[in-house]
């Protein structure tokens, strides 16, 4: 699946992703520290990611004197950047793994860890 995200609604969903619970919009505002959009326009960043199906409403909670929805991600982020990755080129992994190790973008704590998974699936 093609998961398009525009850099604010990617802000958004990186606060859902983090939370690990459903947030209602205030609860959205309060966790974005360094956001690129103004706080009046979240109720259009939430009305076009429901239509994309990145998130849905989870039922609602009291706020004050009001009820308030709550969203959740119809993805994870794993699934996201994999999407990405996936979209975004055809890549050789093999040059990649190397120019990252290379350049020392990957410890060797990671490595060992890939190597395992390689290990594993490779038997």
């Amino acid at each position: 699946m093609n998961y398009y995200m525009t850099k604010c609604e990617l802000e958004i969903m990186t606060v859902l992703w983090n939370a690990g619970m459903p947030l209602s919009r205030s609860g959205i505002l309060e966790r974005s520290v360094e956001k690129s959009w103004k706080d009046n326009s979240i109720h259009i960043l939430l009305n076009g990611m429901l239509k994309k199906g990145l998130i849905e409403g989870e039922g609602f909670v009291r706020s004050g004197k009001v009820w308030a929805r709550l969203y959740s991600p119809m993805i994870t982020v794993e699934d996201y950047y994999l999407d990405q990755f996936e979209v975004s080129i055809t890549p050789n992994l093999a040059i990649i793994l190397n120019t990252l190790v290379e350049k020392n973008a990957i410890g060797k704590d990671i490595l060992k860890e890939m190597k395992d998974i390689l290990e594993k699936h490779c038997k």
